[in-house]
């Protein structure tokens, strides 16, 4: 395990926040994947300013891609007791930001790339490395008209986030939107004469929450801690001055569904409920809907052959389902057989202030990959 630790601390050293470039380490990590013999694909954005990769090594057809997002969340406003990208360990656990989400998986792939590079490969290994999974996977469905191509029709694609190692099988997917409020502006003397649009949107909220109440009452999947549909509202602004009665209010709010109730039914209820309060404050466009990012759920079936091999690599038993979103749909929805594995702990150390990850987790991963590996050159 001393390579991945090693691999894993030139990671960590680089600040890829979603808001920088990770192009410093989409350097290192193509240097290595070239000196070990893979052919690599590199992937910019359109801002010019990130890139993704792909590499492939071996025979062309089948295989397992192994897929990993290089972007980490900011350390704003939180405390760490040392510097967050610098590795440090504690005992028996190893600290920095991205150690969880996702550079312990990126450098215990990069470390197995290595020795696929002595290895009799009868089968293709190929990483995909992506940018801006933290703001909603954007990068990735940038990526996806050059990469979908290149992938080919490996028979798994393993999704490297935390989930303890045991074998994810799905997630819910998401849609973002922007609730835009329309009023009349006016002297808050005579506030009753005009339309609020932060009444607007308030009515717009208590429709919404009614929403989540029926969706709790409707569809569920117990393998989720939540096991319905949900509907958020994170941001709420509007209005310029106390004694201006605002004409305009802005909302941001997501949701997220199960694979068995479909975005558009909900996308479709949305709608009705601004058509409602249009219809209250007599003007049918007092709240517009837009729609501003979205990603597919994942849904692989317990019963699907990728299943039983994944469980059989990660030496799990158990399978789940997780609640934070992942690339993994992208490439389910390519026709790829796909499950999430990965070391770590989401809800112990995802987004948080001296995230970690257990020595133990990056041991079982580099294990994983050594089964991979020789699964790939049987």
């Amino acid at each position: 395990m001393s390579r991945t630790v090693e691999i894993l601390e030139r990671l960590i050293a680089f600040p890829t926040v979603s808001k920088d470039s990770n192009l410093d380490l989409i350097h290192f990590v193509q240097d290595l994947l070239q000196s070990a013999g893979f052919a690599v694909v590199r992937i910019p954005s359109p801002c010019g300013q990130k890139a993704g990769l792909f590499a492939r090594l071996g025979p062309e057809l089948g295989g397992v891609c192994l897929s990993a997002h290089t972007d980490v969340v900011p350390i704003d406003g939180q405390e760490w007791p040392s510097d967050p990208f610098t590795l440090t360990q504690h005992r028996d656990r190893l600290h920095g930001r991205g150690v969880t989400d996702m550079k312990g998986f990126l450098a215990s792939a990069l470390a197995m790339a290595e020795r696929a590079a002595r290895a009799p490969l009868t089968e293709p290994l190929s990483l995909a490395i992506s940018y801006d999974e933290e703001i909603g996977c954007v990068g990735i469905r940038q990526m996806m008209p050059t990469l979908a191509p290149l992938l080919g029709s490996p028979r798994a694609v393993i999704v490297g986030e935390p989930t303890s190692m045991q074998v994810a099988t799905g997630h819910k997917g998401k849609v973002a939107l922007k609730v835009t409020c329309h009023g009349e502006a006016g002297h808050s003397a005579l506030a009753p004469d005009f339309t609020n649009a932060l009444h607007v949107a308030s009515t717009f909220i208590d429709e919404v929450r009614a929403l989540q109440v029926r969706l709790a009452g409707g569809a569920t999947d117990l393998a989720y801690s939540i096991p319905y549909s949900t509907v958020h509202i994170g941001r709420m602004s509007g209005g310029r001055a106390l004694n201006i009665v605002p004409d305009s209010a802005e909302l941001e709010m997501e949701f997220r569904h199960l694979a068995q109730t479909p975005a558009s039914e909900i996308l479709s209820e949305l709608n009705e409920i601004a058509q409602r309060v249009g219809t209250a404050f007599g003007n049918p466009n007092a709240a517009e809907i837009t729609q501003t990012n979205a990603y597919y759920g994942l849904d692989t079936s317990v019963d699907d052959p990728v299943v039983s091999w994944a469980s059989q690599m990660a030496n799990s038993k158990e399978t789940t389902k997780v609640a934070f979103g992942t690339e993994a749909g992208f490439f389910a929805a390519e026709g790829i057989p796909t499950v999430v594995i990965g070391p770590g702990d989401m809800a112990r150390d995802g987004h948080k202030a001296d995230e970690g990850v257990d020595l133990s987790e990056l041991a079982a991963c580099d294990a994983m990959m050594d089964r991979i590996l020789t699964d790939l050159s049987a």
